[in-house]
């Protein structure tokens, strides 16, 4: 048996893949099964307080080098990856989640053939642990860019991709714990608001409020479109494109979604501010928590105003954001990822930003 099969087998009994997969590219070979695995550990044992810190190892089992966006890997606080429980029940998300295009070679980490990376993690400055009790907390990203460094993508053949999940671990946060005295994080914005039209801009150029207005105007064409689709109960290849098979339920989820967006985005009382602070290389982000406030960053500037990818859409996107409509996160990005994360996870489609998006822009078009 070669080493990649004997490998592959390993990864298979280590870890469980789950959700959405990649189909291998031509001349690369079949997608590889996971062989990255995740433990999750903490020095706050016994009668010891956690303190909001603790440490994931991942391990490559295989024989060949693994590439993984570094967005996906612990220690990130730019993405939505651990699952936290106060006494059984979800604590809030505090920290950014961000629109991105496609991974380039910068955002990659490597792990060699067998390599471990410990990572340290200030849960604290992410989520919200400001009550005493017990927590329960553990690690879990979908994989979704992960490759090997001759390309194969992380995956199996049934069009599902790797999840890498750690252990859950057990803490407990004392009385007297400074996390508890911790205010929600409460960033700064972009310097001096410009309003117009009932929103503002904060930080913006006279060239970038234009641009932005522009893109709001055709995301409040996007949502309102989106929402009377719904409403209309139409059930065509506009919704399975993006969301996948159809339920009542699911599809009432995504009515309410939409409604809601669209409600949010119609505002002219000055609540919505676009922020033209970020420099990075992103489309936009948010802080979930924080409604109606949308940083703007590199990659919004270069899109188009309406079609795939645009200002129109991104600004939709990141509304979904907001707890306050529809709490979505980023599992996927890109149109191709999430008409295969429709197919095979109806339900995350649902949770998925950049499937409302999609769904809003609706290009090419379809019915």
């Amino acid at each position: 048996m070669s080493n990649v099969a004997r490998n592959t087998l390993i990864a298979t009994a280590l870890v469980a893949a789950t959700g959405l997969s990649f189909a291998a590219r031509p001349g690369i070979g079949a997608p590889i099964r996971n062989p990255l695995t995740a433990s999750a550990f903490t020095d706050a044992t016994g009668a010891r307080s956690f303190m909001g810190t603790m440490q994931i190892k991942v391990t490559n089992n295989s024989n060949e080098v693994v590439r993984v966006p570094y967005w996906q890997l612990p220690g990130s606080d730019e993405s939505k990856s651990f699952r936290v429980l106060h006494d059984g029940q979800p604590v809030t998300y505090l920290g950014k989640i961000v629109k991105r295009g496609a991974p380039t070679d910068a955002d990659m980490v490597s792990f060699q053939p067998h390599e471990t990376k410990v990572i340290k993690v200030d849960l604290a400055s992410t989520y919200d642990l400001s009550r005493g009790g017990n927590y329960t907390i553990a690690f879990n990203s979908l994989l979704d860019g992960a490759r090997t460094l001759q390309g194969r993508r992380i995956g199996d053949a049934a069009g599902r991709a790797a999840t890498l999940a750690s252990n859950p671990i057990s803490v407990y946060v004392d009385d007297r714990s400074p996390l508890l005295h911790l205010n929600q994080r409460k960033p700064g914005g972009g310097g001096t608001v410009t309003y117009q039209n009932g929103v503002g801009y904060a930080g913006c150029s006279a060239t970038q409020i234009s641009g932005a207005a522009a893109g709001l105007s055709q995301a409040r064409v996007y949502t309102e479109d989106g929402k009377n689709y719904l409403n209309a109960g139409t059930q065509g290849a506009r919704y399975t494109t993006w969301f996948g098979a159809i339920t009542t339920t699911r599809y009432n989820t995504a009515k309410s979604h939409f409604v809601s967006i669209d409600s949010a985005m119609d505002q002219t009382n000055n609540n919505i501010i676009i922020d033209c602070s970020c420099h990075q290389n992103y489309y936009a982000y948010v802080y979930p928590t924080q409604p109606y406030r949308i940083y703007v960053c590199n990659a919004f500037w270069s899109a188009p105003t309406s079609g795939t990818d645009s200002k129109g859409g991104t600004l939709v996107h990141e509304m979904s954001h907001f707890n306050v409509t529809a709490a979505t996160d980023d599992h996927v990005y890109g149109q191709s990822a999430a008409k295969n994360l429709a197919i095979t996870n109806p339900d995350q489609a649902l949770d998925n930003a950049d499937s409302h998006e999609y769904f809003g822009e609706n290009t090419p078009h379809q019915n």
